[in-house]
């Protein structure tokens, strides 16, 4: 097990190193089988990982249910968006062209050796590097096409996640000081020692810490009021770091908050972290339910849904209930392969329309019989509709409501849900669903582009995206089952180890 872990955390960066260094033709597939070796070291660890134990390599790295479920969301999508990337990058034979391959493969590979590195990191420091290595990153891939709306959003994100990343570093030593006191004396930020002495930590430090952790970290996970940079550098960016950055990173950052979550739970009882959570759960699913009404660019719009997934998200995790718990980490492997396969489909239709404009984009089924139509079924999926896994995840996390007394915010939930859904579709029946125009119709455009896919790449990758949908709505593995049940008991006050 330690050998596989060891691979997991080499693997994407040796994969970074090749694909910058290597000719720039090889960087796409590199990639890719970087990306598919590091799922299925993944898929390795499974067994492992739900035993209801830890496995610690050393100071630095550590493997838990917990940690396990993110680094499947996060290596499924490095594996399908680099599938995706490959078909969907057109990158010219020139001297620039081959520089920009360089940048994107070896950032995009960097990327997501950082996402793979942060929950296996043994600690809430190294766990708060791992983190900022990836705001770095993933700003200047937001800015890497150069555009001028792509360099106000990445410099738009810089600031606004250097802001909530400061805040989570001052989380991080008031962790620090909460603890100081019983450990007497120096004393690292493991995870164990944590959980071991949590409850003779100082209650205002831990509250106060959580706090900061949750506007902090929130603002990489697109909690309101901290989740203004989100809309801008998920539609200026790449499509394939669009993926990234919602299906991904936002687990990542939801992570982090979990393991303060846990510490607090033990010092200070679930009431607090809890009451918490709902507050900016409620706020932020309001606001994107709201917004998702009014969007004309289709990459903000599925913007605005990570932020009410998020949201979802958020509720959730306050309920408390063992059933919530596990709805909220299904509906975190759900969303990621979902908003993976939206972002896929909308790549595929700025490729094919030259526009995200959704005043635009007319009958995209029609003139993209496989894209069109999978990227109509992922909104689906984004909707809650059987038999996907959101569907799944979103019921069981009612239920857990229902079942623990949160009957009003269970009923506000599916409420905002259900408005968030009507923006949703609309959006599919206008651009998706409708009959292409003739040609010179439509608002600016000047001819329908012709019928056919950009790259089949885009569609292997549509298509893996979806089959794991219906995988996890239909019927999950008994080992995976496992792993979540272990993983939600994590959360339970009493349950972390």
């Amino acid at each position: 097990m330690h050998l596989v872990l060891i691979a997991l955390f080499v693997v994407p960066l040796a994969a970074v190193v090749l694909s910058y260094f290597a000719p720039a033709k090889a960087a796409s597939p590199v990639s890719a089988v970087a990306g598919i070796a590091s799922f299925g070291l993944c898929l390795a660890l499974v067994p492992a990982a739900s035993a209801g134990t830890q496995h610690a390599l050393g100071t630095f790295l550590r493997l838990d249910a917990l940690s396990e479920v993110f680094l499947l969301a996060t290596t499924f999508l490095y594996a399908t968006t680099a599938v995706f990337a490959s078909g969907y990058l057109h990158i010219s034979q020139g001297a620039e062209g081959q520089r920009y391959a360089k940048l994107f493969w070896g950032g995009f590979n960097l990327f997501c050796a950082a996402m793979v590195a942060a929950p296996i990191m043994n600690g809430l420091a190294a766990l708060w590097v791992a983190v900022e290595v990836t705001t770095v990153v993933s700003a200047l891939l937001v800015a890497i096409d150069g555009t001028d709306e792509a360099t106000e959003a990445s410099w738009k994100y810089v600031l606004i996640a250097s802001l909530g990343l400061s805040l989570a570093l001052f989380a991080t030593v008031v962790m620090y000081y909460a603890g100081s006191s019983f450990f007497a004396g120096s004393y690292n930020l493991s995870f164990t020692n944590l959980l071991s002495g949590a409850s003779h930590f100082s209650p205002g430090a831990v509250r106060l810490a959580f706090v900061l952790a949750v506007l902090g970290y929130g603002t990489k996970m697109g909690l309101f009021p901290v989740h203004t940079w989100l809309p801008d550098a998920h539609s200026e960016a790449p499509s394939p770091v669009s993926a990234l950055l919602s299906g991904a990173l936002l687990a990542i950052s939801f992570y982090a908050i979990l393991r303060y979550f846990q510490v607090t739970e033990k010092t200070v009882g679930p009431g607090f972290p809890r009451a918490v959570m709902a507050g900016f759960g409620v706020a932020s699913l309001l606001l994107a339910a709201l917004y998702l009404l009014s969007q004309r660019d289709m990459k903000r719009l599925f913007a605005y849904s990570s932020v009410e997934h998020m949201g979802i998200i958020a509720i959730g995790t306050s309920f408390g209930a063992p059933i919530a718990l596990f709805g909220v980490l299904l509906h975190v492997l759900a969303h990621g392969a979902a908003k993976g396969t939206a972002f896929f489909g909308a790549g595929s239709v700025v490729r094919k329309f030259g526009t995200k404009d959704m005043e635009v984009v007319r009958g995209g089924a029609s003139v993209l019989p496989w894209s069109g139509t999978m990227l109509v079924a992922a909104v689906l999926a984004l909707s809650a509709l059987p038999p996907f896994g959101i569907f799944r995840s979103e019921f069981l996390v009612v239920e857990g409501g229902l079942s623990s007394g949160g009957d009003a915010l269970a009923a506000v939930l599916v409420v905002l849900v259900t408005v968030a859904f009507f923006g949703l579709s609309w959006f599919t029946t206008r651009t998706m669903l409708s009959a292409p125009p003739a040609s010179g119709e439509g608002a600016g455009a000047e001819e329908v582009p012709a019928r056919g896919e950009v790259s089949i790449w885009i569609v292997v990758a549509m298509v893996a995206g979806l089959a794991v949908l219906v995988l996890l709505g239909v019927h999950l593995p008994s080992d995976l089952a496992s792993l979540l049940r272990d993983a939600a008991g994590q959360i339970l006050p009493g349950g972390a180890k």
